[in-house]
């Protein structure tokens, strides 16, 4: 019998569904599971752990390059927690989006160290992969079908973008986690999934109202963060066929009508429709009410299934190497001019490197106390008496970056402004050298939507017993 049937034999009853619970034990592998809140979760005798493991908040360099976000000792120290713990209670371990960016070299990476665990452990159980690099011929003729659509500022999706970019992958939904639980699988590993997908599988193929399940599955992905004060302890859903409820495995942690809504909010650009590979989650029905001070009951969600299916693809291409120049600033005069002075002086070193580098460059400044985070349209209504000035340069190659910030910096230094007394000593440099080497850049170049007609083909599962 397979995990997921025992499941089954044990919540479907001729009488009906009995409450499930899922256990939320990280928002994000790889930076600390909280150890009290999830061996308290564990005492509530969850029918699943999920997990999700990565994100497209670290940027496209992870997805790029096949790096890790997190370090391999944090990483391998919470899988073997999560993994130790859902063998030592005998229930399914489902993990999304597996080694940040979930494409081939994350998954493989988070499998071998899962397989090394469980041999260190002598664990035995059934593993599935699922793999989430999309076919790239299937991408090309998804575009030259008008099949493609882009999330956002970013341009229409070309099959030149397809060729160039390092890896591509694409969110799986419950399609596939199902899939991989009906073969067996005691412990699913995932490359890039919707975050949704790792806690509404199990409930949706058991056969739980799928509205209900997947807005379970939106709020408790993240854990406590749903929570007041917010944090990243594990988080405990408890659902049946009207709802769910809320409880945060440290007491500490208040999940509140307001703060539980609030996180409809979270990575959405509409708060009233979460958009799934296989449908539509509705909430602007949803009511959210207080059980006690610490916990909190949703019910309400409406799911409305796709007419078509669709993917959400991520691509990051590399476009060359950064260096990053940073520099203070506490001259009133100085951070007065920094904008026309920022100016001048890239004209002055684009001339300068103009002999010795010779490939196209990039120069990026920001001022962080006027303009660093947002390009604000009218000025400050007061001047900070401090700025920090960051300059981004991204070259053909590591030598070019250096040489373009190396140059930018003296000509920095020095500029001359209205008002100014020292020849020098206007700006402070936190580090020497002061051009910080940053490595290869990366920008997504695939952030689209395509239409597909089956999710099957596109997500292959691999079966081992370990």
């Amino acid at each position: 019998m397979t995990a997921l049937d025992q499941l089954r034999a044990e919540l479907v009853t001729p009488q009906g569904r009995k409450p499930l619970r899922a256990l939320a034990a990280s928002g994000q592998l790889g930076y600390g599971v909280p150890d009290a809140a999830f061996q308290a979760g564990l005492a509530q005798q969850p029918h699943f752990i999920g997990c999700d493991m990565g994100s497209v908040d670290p940027g496209p360099f992870y997805l790029g390059s096949g790096e890790l976000a997190t370090s391999i000792e944090v990483t391998r120290s919470d899988l073997r927690k999560v993994l130790c713990g859902a063998r030592a209670i005998g229930v399914p371990l489902i993990i999304g989006t597996a080694g940040t960016a979930g494409a081939a070299p994350h998954l493989a990476q988070t499998l071998a160290m899962v397989r090394d665990i469980a041999q260190s452990e002598n664990l035995h159980f059934r593993l599935a992969s699922i793999s989430a690099d999309m076919p790239r011929d299937t991408l090309k003729a998804a575009v030259t079908a008008g099949r493609t659509r882009a999330l956002g500022a970013i341009a229409p999706l070309t099959t030149t973008d397809i060729d160039e970019a390092s890896h591509i992958v694409g969110q799986m939904g419950i399609e596939a986690f199902q899939r991989a639980l009906e073969a067996g699988a005691d412990v699913v590993i995932a490359g890039r999934a919707c975050d949704t997908a790792v806690f509404a599988a199990i409930p949706a193929a058991l056969g739980y109202p799928i509205g209900p399940a997947m807005h379970m599955a939106k709020i408790i992905e993240c854990c406590s963060i749903c929570t007041i004060p917010g944090g990243r302890d594990a988080l405990l859903g408890t659902l049946d066929d009207e709802g769910f409820t809320i409880d945060s495995m440290n007491p500490i942690r208040q999940a509140t009508p307001m703060s539980v809504a609030a996180h409809s909010l979270y990575e959405q650009g509409d708060p009233y429709r979460v958009y799934e590979p296989e449908g539509t989650l509705h909430t602007d029905g949803a009511q959210y009410t207080a059980i006690d001070d610490h916990r909190c009951r949703i019910s309400g969600a409406r799911w409305e299934p796709a007419t078509q299916f669709t993917v959400k693809i991520e691509g990051a291409t590399q476009v060359g190497e950064r260096a990053v120049l940073l520099a203070g600033c506490g001259d009133p005069r100085a951070i007065a001019a920094m904008p026309e002075i920022l100016t001048a002086v890239e004209a002055i070193v684009r001339e300068l490197v103009a002999g010795s580098v010779s490939a196209p460059f990039q120069i990026y400044p920001k001022v962080y106390g006027i303009d660093g985070v947002i390009n604000w349209p009218t000025p400050a209504p007061q001047q900070s008496r401090e700025a920090f000035v960051m300059v981004e340069v991204i070259a053909a190659t590591r030598a070019d970056a250096k040489s373009v910030a190396t140059v930018f910096k003296q000509y920095l230094l020095h500029h001359g402004f209205p008002g100014r007394i020292s020849t020098g000593g206007n700006l402070a440099f936190p580090f020497t050298p002061p051009e910080v080497m940053a490595g290869t850049a990366y920008r997504f170049s695939a952030y689209h939507v395509v239409e597909v007609d089956a999710l099957a083909p596109l997500f292959p599962i691999h079966i081992e017993d370990l």
